[in-house]
């Protein structure tokens, strides 16, 4: 089962928030991100380790943005 990307939710103020559509890109410093949304219309943007963006890539859970 593959593990599903979250991030906190600006406008609704919630934690841990099922990211959908997640698609990650790299940062000019080298960095990997993820941006999508909860589903309800609010974008949802998380910074993530590079080991955690190849696994959600390779496990299906995003799309590659680079």
């Amino acid at each position: 089962m593959s593990k599903m990307l979250t991030a906190y939710c600006m406008k609704t103020k919630e934690k841990n928030v099922p990211m959908q559509d997640a698609v990650i890109t790299k940062t000019a410093r080298g960095g990997y991100m993820a941006q999508g949304h909860d589903g309800k219309g609010n974008k949802m943007t998380t910074m993530l380790s590079e080991a955690t963006a190849l696994e959600a890539i390779g496990n299906g859970v995003a799309k590659k943005g680079w």
